[in-house]
């Protein structure tokens, strides 16, 4: 059985879900792909303890401070590329960015390969089930494009601000997906 609840944010209603003891998704409200990865339907519940746990974390985070992503139960639902995608995601420390591109090079020697692609990285970014907390916001194109970011380039730059993140030489697209 799968739960969810909802809280609020300084970037909007954002849906948390669990399975009664780890957090399986958070998603803001009209992200693209909201609850995608959930595999049955979910029942309202306020009072399970990693949602408060969650909201907490939240919390601090957005008063400026930089909780562990360790410090929460996460259990993103999705197949095994995905999977360690999202943990090269968390290993992207608070305030700074990574390119697509050198997640793919991660991932390729993870996986011995030669090469990997970023289109198959960004599909894995762009579907994470665990948004602010698992940080695919930290991650840009090559060329310093703010692109793929399913919550919105909006607020991709709000957090990334939050965080005090060099973006002087980043740019919005003209064009793509994830305006």
């Amino acid at each position: 059985m799968f739960y969810s609840t909802t809280c609020s944010s300084p970037m909007g209603t954002m849906t948390l879900a669990s399975d009664g003891d780890n957090l399986v998704g958070l998603w803001i409200e009209g992200q693209k792909y909201h609850g995608g990865t959930m595999p049955k339907e979910m029942t309202e519940n306020h009072s399970i303890p990693v949602f408060d746990a969650t909201k907490k974390w939240l919390d601090r985070y957005f008063s400026g401070l930089k909780p562990a992503i360790s410090e929460l139960p996460l259990a993103p639902i999705g197949g095994e590329f995905r999977q360690n995608i999202w943990a090269i995601l968390c290993e992207i420390p608070y305030g700074e960015i990574i390119t697509y591109g050198e997640i793919a090079k991660k991932m390729a020697v993870k996986m011995d390969k030669k090469t990997m692609s970023s289109q198959a990285v960004g599909g894995a970014v762009g579907h994470n089930p665990i948004s602010v907390i698992i940080p695919c916001h930290r991650v840009v194109g090559s060329n310093g494009s703010l692109t793929g970011y399913a919550g919105g380039i909006g607020i991709k730059i709000k957090l990334l601000e939050l965080e005090g993140a060099d973006i002087s030489n980043l740019f919005v697209p003209k064009k793509g997906s994830a305006l």
